[in-house]
């Protein structure tokens, strides 16, 4: 635990080795890593935490402040303990926030890897109108759900980007957690939707990027992050075979291995040293 002075962050770190900072993604905390850091086996100090509003980590925002700003200072407060630099890994939201870290450059980073993060504003820049509505006619529909009082409107959500049934089929507590921790996740679009990602602004980003879809997710999901792949300086891009956007628990062994792949690579082909 980190006693930060805006709230406690989650802190927890296993293993030796090159340092990992793994930020799960929404209605999720570090353990959602456990399948993958377990396939590692202590090849990596592999250090977790939650984003705000999640696990033990105080939220710090309003619906009137949902700036991204505010997720990435808890990853970096985290890098920072964990002594930077790190190889960061982000999931889906917390692939959102990975991006915003690099983008900031307030910490020293070795690599980055965004798993399939929600990236609407992307597809709206670079003029995929089908693929952008997609994302809106979900979230739209999601948020009045929710304020017309439906308990389980996350299922809305979490079926877009798993397909019909995700989230019928998840265990009794996970689900409960996601109708509890729904409200964070309506800050959680609001901060996806105000972060304005443009192919200039990605341009700027210095860190060895790995980006991860899955092959059978959502097309505007998968479309969003060809994009980030796209115009992430020397990224490397690619579909998770038979994967769909819950790939970190489903399949955690390939991903692991993609992941440690890339921290291969990143090491004999480091950002440049003027990269902060």
């Amino acid at each position: 635990m980190i006693d930060d002075a805006l709230g406690r962050i989650d802190y927890d770190e296993t293993g030796e080795g090159p340092t990992i900072v793994l930020v799960p993604g929404s209605c999720s905390t570090g353990a959602a890593w456990r399948p993958m850091t377990a396939y590692w086996q202590n090849r990596f100090r592999c250090v977790t935490t939650s984003l705000l509003g999640y696990g033990r980590t105080v939220d710090r925002r309003s619906k009137g402040n949902a700036d991204i700003a505010h997720e990435a200072e808890v990853v970096e407060a985290v890098i920072r303990r964990a002594s930077c630099p790190v190889h960061l890994v982000g999931h889906s939201f917390g692939g959102m926030t990975a991006l915003a870290v690099a983008l900031r450059k307030q910490v020293s980073l070795l690599s980055l890897t965004i798993i399939e993060a929600p990236a609407p504003e992307i597809l709206r820049e670079a003029g995929e109108a089908r693929h952008y509505d997609s994302f809106r006619k979900m979230s739209d529909a999601y948020f009045s759900a929710f304020h017309g009082g439906k308990a389980n409107a996350i299922e809305q959500m979490v079926d877009f980007y798993g397909g019909a049934g995700t989230f019928a089929a998840w265990p009794e507590r996970v689900r409960n957690y996601a109708v509890e921790t729904t409200p964070t996740n309506l800050l959680d679009w609001t901060c996806a939707y105000g972060f304005r990602l443009t192919p200039a602004l990605l341009a700027t980003v210095a860190t060895p990027t790995l980006v991860v879809w899955g092959e059978s997710s959502h097309p505007a999901a998968k479309r969003a992050n060809q994009l980030l792949g796209q115009f992430i300086p020397d990224a490397a891009a690619t579909a998770l075979p038979g994967a769909a956007h819950f790939m970190i628990t489903t399949h955690a062994e390939q991903l692991a291995e993609m992941i440690a792949r890339h921290f291969v690579h990143a090491d004999l082909n480091p950002a440049p040293a003027d990269a902060l």
